[in-house]
């Protein structure tokens, strides 16, 4: 079953929609690379789905395990980008959860849970994950 479709609408963007939501995402080819940057990039998609994937991750594991949940974690994301050949190189994510007494083996839960979702496994082992749990 297709997943998406990607539309190129002209001067490097391009419309993606999630056929099962009909949810659209539009992406720009960034300043620095010849576009407008008027939205993410599809480096920025791949960074910020890594934070997505943990914080959801995360949250399937808090419905599943009955867990202290983690409603108000929010995750900031930067991209450092790579030259010859231009791609990813790191991706750094700091997690911020809400002051929630979480215990010490439910951080150790979510932490487990959330380095080894699908994005974080799917990356290519040469790009830096430099993740951070604030707690």
């Amino acid at each position: 079953m297709i997943t998406s479709t990607v539309k190129y609408l002209g001067e490097l963007r391009t419309e993606a929609v999630h056929l099962q939501s009909e949810t659209k995402i539009f992406s720009d080819a960034p300043k620095d690379n010849f576009g407008k940057g008027e939205a993410f990039s599809p480096t920025d998609l791949a960074a910020t789905s890594l934070a997505s994937c943990m914080i959801s991750i995360m949250g399937i594991l808090a419905m599943k395990e009955n867990i202290t949940p983690i409603i108000g974690t929010s995750a900031e994301v930067t991209k450092v980008m790579y030259a010859e050949p231009r791609r990813i190189g790191e991706i750094h994510v700091t997690l911020n959860f809400p002051k929630n007494n979480f215990t010490d083996k439910e951080k150790k839960m979510y932490e487990h849970a959330a380095l080894a979702c699908p994005v974080a496994k799917s990356l290519h082992p040469d790009i830096k994950q430099n993740i951070v749990f604030v707690w």
